[in-house]
């Protein structure tokens, strides 16, 4: 069993994305179950709205989960548990106040030395109507475990310390909760981010201390580098927010391909989710963190966009309304892949494209060839039009010829005085040229 466990406390940026995209791939390739659980315990920097997103932004990279959970809804699971531990003795009621801990912590950065909890609760008994968080006891030796990318990891008692595990309120900790629900659900491979390592030890502890043996798996994937800085990216970073890279024209595919190739070892450049099924291995991860390469993204893009189909393509770059105006509107979709050469996203390929549907007068509103390109109109609005551009060059009777015709002719179909191959784009508009001059000239 695998699970993806965000916390809807802010928009989901590419780390996010990218565990939960290599625990669905690997949920598929062994047969396990895929669990989506929102952590949302942590009830001051929960969002209104993002557990929702969460599950919008899952759906559109067609991750679908076979189990869902809400942690809250355990709340009383987490408290049963955590008053189990203090039953066997494994767990304490500490009554320290804020003010006496901030205090010993200060202390010890006075001392240079790392903080951790004296103990000073750990043997008194219950004390009526004061206010206490519960603590679990260190662990009394090394807690070893075997991380698939890095190798085996080892922490001794102190790493862990007497950490809390239910707050004064009865809620539980971020430790806690997580650990027990992955009991509770079956969890047995964990993968997420490396920033969770030093949790490890803590969440097997409080399993071991439950009498929970089940071995579990992990891996924790390296940390993602800002392509420029060097450094780890940050969630104020445009290109690190998913958000901004489909409202900027990437696909979701090509999104998924560049985010499980990263810092990997895989068979091929260009592929689908539904293709990493089939061979993907957390073990090829790189140890190493991976830097963000907005240039491969960007290719990997355009490869993406060359594979859709063009009944998809033209549906995600027109709306409806406007393709209703074309008898054939497929001709569209490989305009906009022979826009690829210089467009890699679809943002960028609508903006080439736009000249295409421009008002004839605006085009030629300073033109030299705005006589001509009047000329061209009458001739291209005939219904006999060859369907070649060698067979127009030759047969057309407007009598414009070098670069009256190539300049008039390009900038009355795309808008603009450069571009691909005339003769491409020509062929591509030809089945279409009749209704394409119409929408301009309707756009007057």
């Amino acid at each position: 069993m695998f699970r993806f466990a965000p916390s809807p406390t802010g928009d989901m940026h590419i780390g996010n994305l990218r565990t939960a995209i290599i625990n669905y791939v690997c949920a598929k390739k062994s047969n396990k179950k895929f669990i989506l659980r929102i952590e949302d315990t942590d009830t001051a920097r929960n969002i209104k709205g993002k557990e929702e997103d969460i599950k919008n932004i899952l759906i559109l990279f067609g991750i679908i989960w076979d189990e869902y959970y809400v942690q809250s809804t355990h709340l009383s699971i987490h408290q049963k548990l955590a008053a189990k531990l203090l039953e066997n003795g494994a767990a304490f009621r500490c009554y320290c106040t804020e003010s006496e801990l901030e205090e010993k912590k200060e202390l010890a950065k006075n001392e240079k030395r790392a903080y951790r909890y004296d103990g000073t609760c750990e043997n008194k008994g219950f004390i009526e109507n004061k206010p206490f968080v519960i603590r679990i006891k260190k662990p009394t030796k090394t807690i070893t475990f075997k991380d698939e990318i890095k190798g085996e990891l080892s922490f001794e008692p102190n790493d862990v310390d007497s950490f809390v595990i239910l707050r004064a309120d009865g809620t539980p900790t971020y430790n806690f909760a997580c650990s027990m629900d992955d009991m509770c659900e079956g969890v047995s491979f964990i993968i997420r981010g490396e920033d969770h390592v030093s949790n490890t030890p803590k969440q097997e502890h409080i399993k071991a201390s439950l009498g929970f043996n089940e071995p579990m798996q992990y891996a924790h994937l390296p940390i993602i580098l800002d392509q420029t800085t060097g450094q780890k990216m940050s969630k104020r970073d445009d290109h690190s927010s998913v958000a901004w890279l489909l409202d900027s024209g990437f696909l979701p595919d090509a999104i998924a391909n560049y985010l499980l190739a990263l810092g990997n070892k895989t068979p091929c450049e260009i592929f689908t989710i539904k293709d990493a099924c089939e061979w993907f291995s957390v073990s090829n991860i790189s140890k190493s963190p991976a830097r963000f390469d907005m240039d491969k993204l960007r290719f990997i893009n355009r490869e993406h966009i060359k594979m859709l189909d063009d009944e998809i393509l033209v549906k995600i770059l027109f709306k409806d309304e406007f393709l209703a105006r074309f008898k054939n509107y497929l001709p569209l979709a490989k305009l906009a892949k022979l826009y690829t050469e210089e467009a890699s996203t679809l943002n960028e390929i609508r903006a080439k494209l736009s000249g295409f549907f421009l008002p004839f007068e605006i085009v030629f509103k300073e033109s030299e060839f705005k006589e001509c390109a009047n000329l061209l109109k009458t001739e291209l609005s005939k219904p006999n039009l060859a369907l070649t551009y060698d067979e127009f060059k030759q047969n057309h009777s407007c009598g414009l010829k070098g670069k009256q015709l190539f300049m008039s002719l390009r900038m009355l179909l795309s808008g603009a005085n450069k571009g691909p191959e005339l003769a491409t784009i020509y062929e591509i508009l030809a089945p279409i040229m009749s209704e394409l001059l119409k929408v301009k000239n309707e756009q007057c």
